[in-house]
């Protein structure tokens, strides 16, 4: 239910659909009159009168929107007035009465969202165009009356000179890019200023590779690839096919404005202490850099490192950490997960049936809807939309507990010109499409629609088969995504298969548990060491190793890392309690120093490095020496000393290298190779 006790200003567009403003209004418990018919036209002033009132307002039309934030600038009410959409998302459906889905999306829109922490971006104007002959110099000519222009030509044979030079111009091919808005370095190859005594043709000086330079905006109209990665989502790249002026022009007006100082949302944070990508130089993770569509994380070793001014918030970094290292933040998946919830259960309280959860975009998404509501049947009346920045931050924990709290289905209305962006979900969605196999319920209530083809959406929407919820619970949207996730299908198993104690996952899912082969561990505690998640624990005083199940991220660290590499992995999900408390894996009996009696190593430890060293290593010839294998480190230091009179390192000198040169001297004084050797 809603936090906030807006008053509900609610319309029918006239009397294009139906609203029931006064019952919409109990069910959301927010206060609301009778529904208007026109109140961005001739009933503006119960909008007035609301706004005067100094309530603050939900209003139930985005499209008007701006008319009624200009209202309210006007009478200085601040941010007291929010707008949401039940015309094209609920109103216009040929699916019968919405008012419970109607009540879902106005108690969704009544949710604090979560301010997103934002950075500065610096841009001083200065501007890259890129193209070729004429029309790249004509174009850099007009942006030059907004920006400080250079302009670069891959191709100049139909330039014709100006009397007048208003922009520098220089010959080049655009070989690498790097940074964002602000900030890019660009690197020009075959780089060389015009002559300014050409005559007829263009001319210039003698060219040469690898010239650098830095600038705030780029404009690329070369028709060329891209020489950077995800450059759709990097600011300030901006790009445009030179045969489509239309394109052309839409690309220099936005150029045109990219002066000055401006604000990025932060789309993700970064918690080192919880990354599972490496440690002491082994890779245990990459899935972070292998999703990222822009190019925006590197690898730094053992941790990872993510550049905001690059990161254009797809999500799926976040979507896909198994550690929860990273998390999104615009806003917080909790908050969306209690959004999804939300919509679910205000729907099903008000009476609606089967709710099927609908995740869109705010471009590709939002644009089908309305296509669908303008020139098809609308939204089936059973499908809640839920918007979103990105797909690519869809993780199987919103997934479960969208399932858990009552949606038949999770449906993601996908853009499929991002394909690169969704790789993330995809895998997410595979991931929950096999616990819910292993649940023994139908994998298809999940699935992902990227048919470009509104009629074909359609039909897919309005033939979904009804299947009957598998839960109706909400968890509680706080913690951890790991925390978070295993709280929903907890309550999807505790519904459907109560039995079912344990699910087989394939091997990249992140969860599972670790075997250990008893009879080659020597309980060094490597494992422990390298173990990201803390799911590894060591015995304290006992050697030993034991694991938390639930804890486990199979990222594949501790059997890297292990020297007899007796640890293999197995990916599954387990539901029983123990997974949730340490089990012990291998133990051994203490080992006493045989001098002083003190425990300071495992048996079995100490009986393999005697089996291996004792009698056999020249520093551990005889039995008094074999012995200081099983002392201590304080009676092994001074034992040493006791052996060598005093200089600990005087014991078990290792042998003589003998050369080359040795033998050679040898047979000159006539010796032979067995008198050599024998020689002390």
């Amino acid at each position: 239910m809603p936090e906030a006790k807006r008053r509900l200003l609610l319309c029918n567009c006239e009397k294009t659909m139906t609203v029931e403003a006064e019952r919409i209004g109990r069910i959301v418990a927010c206060p609301s009159g009778p529904a208007a018919s026109s109140l961005c036209r001739r009933e503006l002033g119960l909008f007035e009168e609301a706004l005067a009132s100094g309530e603050p307002l939900l209003v139930g039309c985005t499209q008007e929107a701006p008319l009624f934030e200009e209202l309210t600038e006007e009478a200085g009410a601040g941010e007291r007035v929010a707008f949401t959409n039940i015309r094209e998302r609920a109103g216009w459906s040929e699916g019968g009465p919405a008012t419970a889905k109607m009540a879902a999306l106005i108690a969704a829109a009544n949710l604090e969202g979560g301010a997103s922490r934002l950075k500065e971006v610096e841009s001083d104007g200065v501007c890259l165009v890129y193209g070729k002959g004429q029309q790249a110099f004509e174009m850099a000519r007009m942006l030059n009356q907004r920006l400080s222009v250079t302009l670069v030509l891959s191709d100049w044979s139909d330039l014709i000179l100006p009397e007048v030079m208003e922009v520098p111009v220089y010959r080049g091919c655009l070989a690498a890019v790097s940074g964002a808005l602000g900030g890019f370095e660009v690197t020009v190859d075959g780089y060389a200023p015009i002559l300014p005594s050409a005559r007829q043709e263009a001319g210039f000086l003698l060219p040469r590779n690898q010239a650098k330079s830095r600038c705030s905006v780029i404009v690329d109209l070369s028709g060329e690839a891209a020489p950077l990665t995800g450059w759709e989502r990097r600011d300030g790249y901006l790009k445009a096919d030179p045969g489509d002026p239309a394109a052309v022009a839409l690309t220099l007006f936005k150029a045109s404005d990219l002066v000055g100082s401006f604000e990025k949302p932060l789309y993700v944070t970064y918690d080192s202490a919880l990354c599972a990508h490496g440690r002491s130089g082994i890779t245990g993770c990459s899935n972070c850099l292998d999703l990222c569509p822009a190019g925006a994380i590197a690898d730094l070793g053992d941790t990872v490192d993510i550049d905001p001014a690059i990161c254009g918030g797809c999500g799926g970094c976040a979507a896909h950490c198994p550690t929860g290292a990273i998390r999104y933040a615009y806003p917080e998946q909790n908050a969306v997960i209690r959004h999804a919830q939300t919509l679910i259960a205000t729907y099903r309280e008000a009476g609606g049936k089967d709710p099927v959860l609908l995740l869109h975009d705010s471009g590709h998404g939002s644009e089908m809807i309305g296509v669908l509501a303008r020139l098809g049947r609308g939204l089936p009346v059973n499908h809640l939309p839920l918007g979103l920045h990105s797909l690519g931050q869809v993780g199987h924990d919103l997934l479960a507990a969208a399932l858990a709290a009552g949606a038949t289905h999770v449906l993601a209305l996908a853009d499929p010109r991002k394909q690169e962006a969704l790789a993330g979900l995809a895998q997410e969605l595979s991931l929950m499409q096999a616990i819910l196999k292993g649940l023994g319920q139908d994998p298809a209530r999940l699935q992902i629609l990227d048919n470009p083809d509104p009629e074909q959406v359609e039909i897919l929407l309005w033939d979904l088969p009804s299947l009957p919820p598998l839960a109706a619970k909400a968890v509680a949207p706080v913690g951890g995504k790991r925390a978070l996730a295993r709280a929903a299908l907890t309550l999807l198993q505790e519904a459907v298969a109560p039995e079912q104690n344990a699910i087989a996952l394939l091997k990249a899912a992140p969860y599972g548990r670790i075997a250990i082969d008893r009879e080659g561990c020597t309980l060094c505690l490597a494992c422990v060491s390298a173990c990201p998640a803390d799911a590894l624990r060591d015995g304290g005083e006992r050697p030993a190793v034991s694991q938390i199940e639930a804890a486990c991220v199979q990222c594949g660290l501790c059997a890297s890392t292990c020297p007899e590499q007796v640890i293999s992995l197995e990916a599954r999900l387990s539901f029983d309690s123990e997974a949730l408390r340490p089990v012990v894996l291998h133990e051994d009996e203490p080992f006493a120093c045989v001098s002083c009696g003190k425990p300071f190593a495992s048996a079995g430890t100490i009986r393999r490095i005697s089996a291996q060293l004792a009698g056999k290593h020249w520093m551990y010839e005889s039995d008094e020496r074999s012995r200081l294998i099983q002392m201590c480190d304080d009676c092994r230091i001074q034992r040493q000393a006791d052996l060598s009179g005093g200089d600990p390192f005087a014991i078990g000198q290792r042998p003589k290298v003998r050369t080359t040169e040795d033998y050679l001297e040898a047979r000159d004084k006539g010796l032979t190779p067995e008198d050599f050797l024998s020689e002390e």
